[in-house]
Formats: C-alpha cells, sequence, structure tokens
C-alpha cells in the first residue's frame, strides 16, 4: 500500500516539476518575441529587461538554453554591474573621503611657506602642531606651493655647448694571432674629433691609465671635462690624477654608451676599417 503511494506522489511531483518548467520557458520564449517585434533593427533592451533576466537567471536553472536575444555572459555582466552600483550607492551615503579642512589654514601654510623659503613640509607641520592646528605631514606636503627649479641643461646640450671643452676616454679589445688580448685605450677631443692619444697594454691598471693622461695632454692644453664609463680600471689613483690635472670627470650611467657618441664612433671605425681588414688580410694569406 505504501509503496503504490510513493509512486503516485514521485509521479505528481515529476509533472508539477515539467510544468513548472514548461511554463517557464514559455515565459521567456514570450519575452524575447515581445523584443523582438520592437521597431528597431537591433533590439535594444530596457533597465525593465535586464532585471527580467537577472531574475530570471537566479530562479531558473535552464535559462541559458532559451536565451537567443544576448549572450548568457552578458547577463552575468548585467548582474555584476547590478551588483557593483548597489554597493557603491551604499558607500556614497554621507560624504566621501576624509573630512575638509579649512580655506583658512591652506592659506596659512602657503603663506608660511612664501614667506620662509628654507622651511619644508616638516617645518611648516610642526609649526601648525605649535599652533593646534592638527593636520598630517603629507597633507602640508601637498598643500605647499611648488618652486619652480631652473630647467637643467640636456646631455645633447651638454655636448653641444662644451664641445671644444670636452674629451672621451675608453678601451676596446683586440685579439691577436696568439690567442691573447690587448687592450687599447684611445683619447679622443670633441672639437675636431682627432685622437690625442693612444697605447696598447695587454694588462690595464689605474697607474697606467693615469700615466696615459698626462702624456694625452703633456702640453698644458688640457680639456674642462672628460667623459668616460663606469669601468673598474679608472681607479682612486687615475682619478687623484685627473684631478690634480684640473679636469672635471663627467661619468655616463651604467650601460649608456650612447653618453659617449663620439668615442664609441671611432672605436668602430677602428674596428671595421681597421681590423676587419687586417683580419681579411690575414685569413687569405693563410688560406
Amino acid at each position: 500500500m505504501i509503496l503504490p503511494s510513493l509512486r503516485l506522489l514521485s509521479l505528481v511531483l515529476t509533472a508539477l516539476r515539467l510544468q513548472s518548467e514548461l511554463a517557464l520557458e514559455n515565459l521567456a520564449l514570450r519575452h524575447q518575441l515581445a523584443v523582438r517585434h520592437r521597431q528597431h533593427r537591433r533590439p535594444i533592451l530596457r533597465m525593465s529587461d535586464r532585471v527580467f533576466w537577472c531574475s530570471l537567471s537566479r530562479s531558473w536553472s535552464h535559462w541559458k538554453e532559451k536565451l537567443v536575444i544576448v549572450k548568457p555572459e552578458t547577463v552575468l555582466r548585467w548582474h555584476r554591474k547590478r551588483f557593483a552600483s548597489y554597493w557603491t550607492r551604499l558607500s556614497r551615503r554621507g560624504r566621501p573621503g576624509r573630512p575638509g579642512k579649512d580655506r583658512e589654514i591652506r592659506a596659512l601654510i602657503r603663506r608660511m611657506a612664501d614667506s620662509n623659503a628654507l622651511w619644508g613640509a616638516p617645518r611648516v607641520h610642526g609649526e601648525l602642531l605649535i599652533l593646534g592646528i592638527d593636520v598630517s605631514e603629507r597633507t602640508v606636503c601637498r598643500w605647499m606651493p611648488r618652486r619652480r627649479k631652473p630647467p637643467s641643461q640636456t646631455w645633447r646640450a651638454l655636448l653641444d655647448n662644451h664641445v671644444g671643452d670636452l674629451a672621451s676616454i675608453d678601451f676596446f679589445t683586440v685579439p691577436t694571432a696568439t690567442f691573447r688580448v690587448l687592450f687599447v685605450l684611445v683619447v679622443l677631443a670633441h672639437d675636431r674629433r682627432r685622437i690625442v692619444h693612444f697605447n696598447v697594454t695587454d694588462h690595464p691598471t689605474a697607474e697606467w691609465t693615469s700615466q696615459q693622461m698626462v702624456e694625452a695632454f703633456c702640453d698644458g692644453e688640457t680639456p674642462r671635462f672628460l667623459i668616460r664609463d663606469r669601468d673598474a680600471v679608472y681607479g682612486q689613483t687615475f682619478r687623484d690624477r685627473v684631478a690634480a690635472m684640473d679636469i672635471q670627470e663627467v661619468v655616463i650611467a651604467p650601460p649608456s654608451p650612447w653618453q659617449s657618441p663620439y668615442v664609441e664612433r671611432v672605436i668602430g671605425t677602428l674596428r671595421r676599417e681597421c681590423l676587419d681588414h687586417v683580419v681579411d688580410r690575414v685569413s687569405y694569406c693563410t688560406s
């Protein structure tokens, strides 16, 4: 007796479930048909349409199978957007952000900064605390007037304006037929792009490099600036010798060979026009 009753109850529940599924499917199709019949080439979905599909997606598990006019991802995006707008509207109740400060405090900070050019934000902040005005140092720094600094010249302007007072120094390597490596030092004057001095060694040191600087400018006509890279061979001995010769060193950024373009171009020319031709001639003779 109990088993037939359970089977009958299960049949009734299945019928009711199928009927509810059919009703929801019919409702979804009718709504899409109504949207299609509007006087537009591309259906324009109103806010009520979006609310309808967002609600239907929450209560019907097979809504994606019957959705035709838009993609299911679009409905999910509507739902996320609605969720974000809801919480945004809740968070905007009242006055957002930190409490505003009085305009008189801002004017006082500017007046203190203008009257005391050497005062920074920490000093102005301390003076305000003495007066009983409680503001953060970050706020004081943001409200202080920006003092304009004189524009500094670019690297290209330095090379162009002081071309007669500039010299560059750099090393490049040369492999030999006996598998040794020689280091060639080149000292270049920028005024006529002329090689003032060069020398070759197999073991460059700071003492040797400083002696080459003395030999390069032995006539007393020393440049004002010397451009070099950050090689470790330019040690303390080299820097002391250059300072004694009243030459100011200009060290380029690491690694930025473009900041010393003239000597790099000379080295490239020596490699292409001289060394490569010598290697080709030696290879031709040995073959």
